[in-house]
């Protein structure tokens, strides 16, 4: 159910069984009794905004999720979102540019809320030629680019695990937003067939060492990647806040010398 549809009570009650959280416990979280959280979820009471957003703090709401619930009940959304283009991320568009290139030789990219490709380095480039060009055309998804069959898939070593870790974390996001974009786009993830080269793996997966690497096989020889993630941590715009850079660096001395030659 949309949040167009749903009550305000809807709305806490659903976010509450997101976080697998009784009544009791969000009651004793926000300091209120549980007669007047059970009260608000039946709509038996009106809540305040005060009393929103402290309900929001205990739940761990996104901004997003906290706009809505407050247009649910009457009151103007907390957060703004702008546009990444507008004057007033002129400087978060800044530090994203200067990251992504700063990252060079190696691969780097930002994304949005549902994975969408914001902006990337020249390194990005390079590990998808050959790939389909409908995958790279308007509206890029790096997370369809990455598993599609036409896309990044015929060439991951590792195509098994790392779609089980893409999975995983597409399966946080989910559980946190509850958007139904990511949920829309998890089915159509695990709906691509399995790429010929990871029928062999059913029986022999990739052991990783210290995290789940992202193995291309490229000219080079198989080029192996570790990634880190960076937010803006103090962001109050919903655009700014749900901006995610994925950094991939080198996880062997082969691949970092391979990138220099390729760069």
């Amino acid at each position: 159910m949309s949040s167009e549809e749903q009550s305000i009570g809807d709305m806490l009650r659903d976010w509450r069984q997101r976080r697998r959280c009784s009544q009791l416990a969000l009651a004793l979280e926000a300091e209120i009794s549980q007669r007047h959280l059970s009260f608000l979820e039946t709509g038996r009471a009106l809540p305040s905004r005060e009393m929103l957003m402290r309900l929001a703090d205990s739940l761990d709401m996104p901004p997003r999720a906290r706009n809505a619930m407050l247009l649910a009940a009457g009151f103007a959304p907390v957060h703004v979102e702008r546009s990444l283009s507008s004057p007033e991320l002129t400087a978060a568009r800044e530090a994203i540019d200067r990251i992504l290139q700063g990252h060079e030789p190696y691969p780097a990219l930002a994304v949005d809320r549902i994975w969408t490709l914001l902006s990337a380095n020249k390194a990005v480039g390079l590990l998808t030629q050959g790939v389909s060009p409908s995958l790279l055309a308007g509206e890029v998804n790096v997370l369809r680019l990455s598993l599609h069959p036409e896309g990044l898939a015929p060439r991951i070593v590792n195509y098994r695990e790392w779609r089980a870790h893409i999975l995983l974390r597409l399966g946080h996001d989910i559980g946190r937003s509850a958007d139904p974009k990511l949920i829309a786009l998890s089915d159509e993830l695990k709906s691509y067939p399995v790429p010929p080269q990871a029928m062999a793996q059913r029986h022999k997966m990739v052991q990783p060492s210290i995290a789940i690497p992202l193995i291309l096989a490229s000219d080079h020889g198989a080029l192996e990647f570790i990634s880190t993630t960076t937010v803006f941590g103090t962001a109050i715009d919903i655009t700014l806040a749900e901006i995610v850079i994925e950094s991939f660096f080198p996880a062997n001395a082969a691949t970092a010398v391979a990138m220099q030659k390729l760069s």
